[in-house]
């Protein structure tokens, strides 16, 4: 059997902080959207939505297939709805659709005009914005959706003021006009869904109050001050129902605080006096005192921007392959544009306007909205609904991942456990039940208030939690690594380690020897509680298992998912928090340096694992891993070495990852099947090759295919928010 550990021991040690990363961006307010930045395109999520971000430096150069940088819906929707005015006169007016209706409209002097001036209106009101970003795409030497959309009006308005000026043929001022709207209406609806899925990123930084109430002292008046103004060591007040402004600790008062935003529970926690809040929650019923720890971009709130806004600028293996089918997609259209106007002035050489509709029709159906939309909004659905859950993605590639993996590897302390000492058995020596029990946890419990061990703590803590009176104390003494002893109500009471009865010639009654054993064969740490030489009973202490762990545990098991755990106590340890949790697999003993020698040798069957840990040595483990999972409440480092971060320092977000991960990626599939899919079929329909079968599609409805399919990728990409994680 191992030997109890001594009371004296080291103790491990957690930090607390979500983040100390420093952020670029921090609380910055919503940019401007300035019309000219609407051609830049940005395959990696639209970028420049969010308030973290703005347009101030903006590359135009920067350029990507998904079309959206820099848009506003605001502007698409005024855009959309001015246009809609002019389009209904000019398709009244159009002699040509009035003859492919069958219809006789109003006619007047000079009215045969008005779809030729208000389609040059649409063409540069509406279209201008798609010009301009065909100009930009062709600038970057990358040309895609703008340049086809651009090419398509084009092409359109041209032929049509060539048929107003006289040349024989059909004008297709209605078309244009329709077209123009369509995109614009399809814009505005994709913009939307975007600004959707980082409105919650940017609803974050709404969370900071604009003022705080800073203190001269925890008691005088408080003097309201610019967020800005705050430094490090400054008081602040807190009332019932604010938000905290700053990171720090609470000097004064006790209240529930909502931290959902943090660590996406609901339900508040209750912090007192020495424990630490962060900016942006908010305190319930009591009022707070706290003395700022880290203001503006240092906040753990501005950390989960930071990791929120790098993981929406990654770029995952789906979105690689998208950008690619985006980019053949130009090439391809280019090359089925040509073959149809070189086949059809062939076959039909004396209908130039027909020929030119089939070219057009091309052009405008290949545009490669729902290709460039499919992957980056469902992956900046899932990067905000995650941070919603406390689930910060900082890379792709670890979220697109994380649905392969086959093992999970815990580090133990901090992890699985809460990395600290807590109070796992009360054995009293008269074996008068529980009374007997309470009472032996009082006494110690008062003599180790004025401490400040781990373990003196965690009987305070055991003792206060279950509702027990702690008496006052005198004549406080630390007996140097081998315990404490004061008086308690006249009596001399001891709290000292196993070899504190060996030094004083005293032994326990045999009941207790054997649960002094048995803790030391679970590696447990024992303290006896002495009434001057009388043996009053011990108190067992362990390294706290999180409750949520048992569950973190099953639910990944019943993914099919094996369940490792590793961990540099010894085996003793190991195998108690090992048989609680239901965990076969155990690497205990490790050392720091071989942590990520044996995530190699889970690796080396070909398995692919995910490490979960926290501290400062799990951090070359975490990097060696298939996918690094930080512990929230970890170290820089290790947030710095992993590509999810835990926010609420909770294992069960283990398995929500997972979950995310898969309904991710099938999403990706299904909006790239679509998009591919929808282009496969309609090409060669506007190329003409169904015409024989009474099937002729128009370029105006080519742009209503496009659209319906653009938006049924961002639909199908709302959809994701229906997970339950």
């Amino acid at each position: 059997m191992a030997a109890p550990r001594e009371a004296g021991h080291d103790h491990h040690t957690h930090h607390t902080g979500v983040t100390d990363a420093p952020v670029a961006h921090g609380h910055e307010g919503h940019h401007d959207h300035a019309e000219h930045d609407h051609g830049a395109h940005d395959h990696e999520g639209h970028q420049g939505h969010a308030g973290h971000q703005g347009h101030a430096g903006h590359d135009h150069g920067a350029h990507d297939h998904s079309g959206h940088a820099g848009h506003d819906p605001a502007i698409f929707r005024r855009k959309f709805w001015l246009t809609l005015v002019l389009t209904i006169p000019t398709l009244v007016f159009s002699q040509g659709l009035q003859e492919i209706l069958g219809l006789d409209g109003p006619r007047f002097p000079g009215s045969q005009f008005i779809p030729a001036v208000f389609g040059v209106v649409i063409f540069l009101y509406g279209g201008l914005v798609f010009l301009r970003g065909a100009v930009d795409e062709l600038k970057a030497k990358q040309p895609g959706m703008m340049t086809l959309i651009s090419l398509a009006i084009v092409v359109a308005f041209g032929y049509s003021v060539a048929v107003t000026l006289g040349l024989p043929g059909m004008d297709f001022w209605w078309e244009l006009a329709t077209l123009i709207l369509i995109m614009l209406l399809g814009h505005w609806i994709e913009m939307s869904a975007v600004m959707g899925a980082q409105d919650a990123l940017g609803e974050l930084a709404k969370l900071l109050p604009d003022t705080a109430e800073r203190l001269s002292d925890p008691h005088g008046e408080p003097e309201t001050v610019a967020l800005a103004e705050l430094r490090v060591g400054d008081l602040v007040r807190v009332r019932p129902g604010s938000a905290v402004p700053a990171d720090g600790e609470i000097v004064d008062g006790r209240s529930d605080v909502d931290e959902s935003l943090l660590t996406g529970e609901s339900r508040p926690v209750t912090r007192g006096p020495g424990e630490q809040v962060v900016a942006g929650s908010i305190s319930g019923s009591g009022s707070l005192v706290v003395r700022v720890g880290r203001t503006g971009g240092d906040t753990a709130l501005a950390g989960i921007m930071k990791l929120v806004a790098d993981a929406q600028a990654s770029k995952s293996g789906a979105q690689v392959l998208a950008d690619r089918a985006a980019a053949w997609l130009f090439y391809v259209a280019l090359a089925v544009a040509i073959v149809t106007l070189v086949v059809w002035t062939i076959v039909r050489p004396g209908d130039p306007a027909f020929i030119l509709e089939r070219v057009v029709t091309v052009l405008i159906i290949a545009c490669p909205h729902a290709l460039g939309l499919a992957i980056p909004l469902v992956a900046q659905i899932s990067t905000a609904l995650g941070a919603r859950k406390g689930l910060l993605i900082r890379d792709r590639h670890a979220m697109e991942d994380a649905r392969r993996i086959d093992v999970v590897l815990f580090d133990k302390t901090g992890t699985l456990t809460e990395g600290r000492q807590g109070v796992a058995a009360v054995v009293a020596a008269d074996r008068d039940g529980e009374d007997a029990e309470q009472t032996l946890l009082a006494l110690a419990a008062a003599v180790e208030a004025p401490a400040e061990h781990p373990i003196g703590a965690a009987i305070v803590r055991e003792a206060r939690s279950r509702g027990l009176a702690i008496a006052p104390v005198s004549g406080f003494e630390a007996l140097g690594g081998r315990g404490a002893s004061a008086t308690v109500n006249g009596d001399v009471v001891t709290v000292g380690a196993p070899r504190l009865l060996a030094e004083r010639g005293l032994s326990a009654p045999a009941h207790l020897s054997e649960a002094a054993e048995h803790a030391g064969s679970q590696g447990q740490t024992v303290v006896y509680v002495l009434d001057g030489d009388r043996v009053l009973g011990l108190i067992a202490l362990a390294d706290v298992v999180r409750p949520e762990s048992q569950e973190a545990v099953r639910a990944l098991r019943d993914r099919g998912i094996r369940v490792a755990m590793l961990t540099g106590d010894s085996r003793a340890v190991a195998d108690s928090v090992s048989s609680q949790l239901g965990i076969e697999e155990v690497f205990a003993e490790v050392l720091p340096g071989d942590k990520s020698g044996t995530v190699a040798r889970l690796q080396s069957d070909g398995s692919r694992v995910a490490m979960v840990g926290d501290g400062v040595n799990d951090a070359p483990a975490l990097a060696q891993a298939d996918v690094g999972i930080a512990i929230g409440a970890g170290t820089d480092v290790a947030i710095e070495s992993a590509g999810v971060v835990l926010a609420a320092s909770d294992p069960r977000g283990v398995a929500a990852v997972i979950t995310l991960s898969r309904a991710t990626y099938r999403k990706m599939l299904q909006n790239l099947a679509w998009a591919t899919g929808y282009n496969v079929i309609a090409l060669p329909l506007a190329a003409g090759v169904a015409i024989g079968a009474g099937i002729v599609v128009s370029p105006a409805f080519g742009a209503v295919l496009m659209s319906i399919s653009t938006i049924v990728v961002a639909l199908n990409a709302q959809l994701l928010r229906r997970l339950k994680l």
